[in-house]
């Protein structure tokens, strides 16, 4: 139960965060610098997100350091960031997946896509031995 709650948790702080972050890079960034490399200038941001996130659930609930516990963390957060992201995309932007994974811009779609392997391990990457 507390691997759910912790990735429920783990989850719900970064997609908060890219919730908040996304209307800005739509609205303010990619005008300026276009989608790619808005995109890209996000990742760094999103990525201390998720290291603060990881460490911050980790701490709060006493998490153990083992692998399973940990990975299970960030396999809940990310089953839950791929539910939520679909179904927003699905909704939002009346696309399919087919349709939404085709519109991704090649080089930040690949940094994304890495991105979410990141946000799977990071409650093991932040672990305390």
């Amino acid at each position: 139960m507390q691997v759910l709650t912790a990735g429920a948790l783990y989850f719900a702080l970064a997609f908060g965060a890219g919730f908040i972050l996304g209307p800005v890079r739509v609205r303010w960034v990619v005008p300026r610098v276009g989608e790619r490399t808005a995109e890209l200038l996000e990742t760094p941001i999103m990525l201390v997100v998720i290291m603060l996130a990881a460490r911050w659930v980790a701490r709060r609930l006493g998490l153990a350091s083992t692998l399973t516990t940990r990975l299970g963390v960030g396999g809940v957060a990310l089953g839950f960031l791929l539910v939520a992201e679909l179904t927003m995309v699905l909704w939002l932007r009346g696309l399919t997946i087919g349709e939404y994974v085709a519109s991704r811009e090649p080089v930040a779609g690949t940094v994304y896509l890495v991105m979410l392997g990141v946000f799977a391990v990071m409650p093991l990457l932040v672990a305390r031995r």
